[in-house]
């Protein structure tokens, strides 16, 4: 078999890219900092379910509580 050659389209433009180009999986610097902002702006969002015991014993009792929180009185 021959070797195959690694093209993507960049994830914010679409424009082809190979696995070569200097900004891979990027077609530009500009794009690779457009995605980088996105991430820090929250555009994106990974979700999971919770797994964490402690945490959905939490959700169930309508919120969760920090330790030092004192209830509200100073």
């Amino acid at each position: 078999m021959g070797t195959q050659k690694l093209v993507l389209r960049c994830p914010t433009c679409r424009a082809l890219v190979t696995a070569k180009d200097e900004f891979f999986p990027f077609c530009t610097d500009r794009c690779r900092v457009i995605d980088l902002g996105k991430w820090a702006s929250g555009a994106y969002r990974i979700s999971s379910p919770v797994v964490d015991p402690e945490v959905l014993e939490g959700l169930e009792k309508g919120g969760e509580r920090h330790e030092d929180d004192d209830g509200g009185s100073n």
